[in-house]
């Protein structure tokens, strides 16, 4: 099996030690938890737009499937107001 064991992780992180140095080990570590963080962050919106959209598309599917009670709506009498009408 290729697992990666604790012998392993260790020679990984004194490699990362020799290429960085101690000092910059901190500034990865945040920058990788930012990364993780911010990719996270992106999936959930991203699956908030997805439900958002399956919604908006499942009420369109449903209104057209029901003409009737759109044509209700949209076909009432609609008056202009911008001019004054007199009772004659």
């Amino acid at each position: 099996m290729m697992g990666i064991g604790f012998p392993e992780l260790m020679i990984i992180l004194v490699i990362i030690m020799i290429i960085f140095g101690a000092g910059k080990l901190p500034e990865i570590g945040s920058a990788f938890g930012n990364s993780i963080k911010n990719f996270k962050k992106s999936m959930k919106d991203a699956e908030e737009i997805q439900e958002a959209t399956n919604i908006e598309s499942t009420e369109a599917a449903e209104a057209s499937e029901n003409p009737s009670d759109s044509e209700s709506s949209e076909g009432e009498a609609v008056t202009n107001t911008s001019e004054p009408q007199e009772n004659k």
